[in-house]
């Protein structure tokens, strides 16, 4: 699902709200989201899941092209871990 068929879905399921403003509320809780793990915090949605930074360290990568050691930096990324009302949906 992509974020347009989100928002055109929570706007079919609220007639009452027009697609603008449900396109509003999706964009402002995805920055937020981006912004607390930016800012190196954990956003944890009660039975979906929660979202973290993890670091991963410097190592020494190959290209796939020609084969060359490439250095890889150490980087940040995100991480999501599912919540366990999820998986049990997902599971049965």
């Amino acid at each position: 699902m992509t974020k347009s068929e989100l928002i055109a879905r929570l706007a079919e399921a609220n007639p009452h709200l027009y697609q603008r403003d449900v396109e509003r509320i999706v964009t402002t809780i995805f920055e937020e989201i981006t912004a607390a793990l930016a800012g190196g915090d954990r956003v944890e949605l009660r039975g979906f899941g929660a979202f973290s930074v993890k670091r991963r360290g410097a190592r020494v990568g190959r290209n796939p092209r020609t084969g060359e050691a490439v250095q890889v930096s150490a980087k940040y990324i995100p991480y999501f871990k599912t919540g366990k009302q999820l998986r049990d949906k997902l599971n049965s």
